[in-house]
């Protein structure tokens, strides 16, 4: 590690003006940024903690749309949605390890966009609308491929709303010493139809499945998904833990098994 200050702001305004300074970089839950600091692939100057922000804290549910604080620990969300979201509760209280999940936060998980991270899979799938300090940004637009997002350099996700659904599950298939997604697949069922996000499985990040998506809203059922060809995977990660064509079978096989548990 090497030398570097750390700010803790209460409030929207302070973040921003910290983080306005030369070599600032926000932190969330640090889950992500602390590694990357140690192996000096990151290096700023000033830290500025996310944390000490009570109104990008909590979570609440109004009129069909579930809506959490940008620092919001895993383990709160996991707890607070059991009964109005049960798929995104077995989402959040699945990530990492205790220590995890009660220091990782849902904006920290945005920011990063991890292709392997759980929550992107979540706000694709739901078409949820990413807010920051300056604007709203729809999940489709807000995910532009590995580690990268819409977001502008300086700017803080304060929340996220997610529409609930009318059936939804969540399937991960996960490496298990990181607990990272192997392959994801987030399905969410609406009255205009259904969305299936994949993550963990390819070079260009989460992304949604417009095939499955195109049959199951014609007909939600495993035998839709059963006529479908798995999803090319020239375009999917390959490394030691699975080749592009395993990942990409993973992708039919799981979100069979997510129409069947959503079903």
């Amino acid at each position: 590690m090497y030398n570097f200050d750390v700010v803790r702001p209460t409030s929207v305004d302070e973040a921003l003006s910290a983080l306005s300074q030369e070599d600032a970089q926000a932190l969330g839950g640090g889950q992500t940024l602390i590694p990357t600091l140690k192996q000096r692939l990151a290096m700023p100057t000033t830290l500025v903690s996310l944390s000490g922000i009570d109104s990008m804290k909590g979570v609440s549910v109004d009129g069909g749309v579930i809506t959490v604080g940008g620092a919001t620990p895993h383990a709160v969300v996991a707890g607070e949605v059991a009964d109005a979201f049960p798929a995104l509760a077995h989402l959040a209280g699945n990530i990492g390890d205790p220590a995890v999940r009660n220091r990782g936060t849902i904006g920290g998980s945005l920011a990063n966009n991890d292709p392997s991270a759980c929550y992107p899979s979540a706000a694709l799938a739901t078409g949820a609308t990413i807010v920051t300090n300056a604007r709203e940004i729809a999940a489709d637009d807000y995910f532009q491929g590995m580690f990268t997002t819409a977001l502008d350099e300086g700017e803080i996700i304060t929340s996220v709303k997610l529409p609930v659904p009318e059936k939804a599950a969540y399937i991960k298939f996960e490496q298990p010493a990181s607990r990272f997604s192997l392959v994801g697949i987030f399905l969410a069922k609406y009255a205009d139809g259904v969305r299936v996000a994949v993550t963990g499985a390819s070079n260009n990040g989460v992304f949604r499945w417009a095939e499955a998506e195109a049959a199951l809203s014609a007909d939600f059922s495993v035998a839709a998904v059963e006529g479908l060809s798995a999803p090319s995977g020239d375009d999917m990660i390959s490394d030691l833990h699975g080749s592009g064509d395993y990942r990409a079978h993973l992708v039919k096989a799981l979100t069979k098994k997510a129409v069947a548990q959503a079903s």
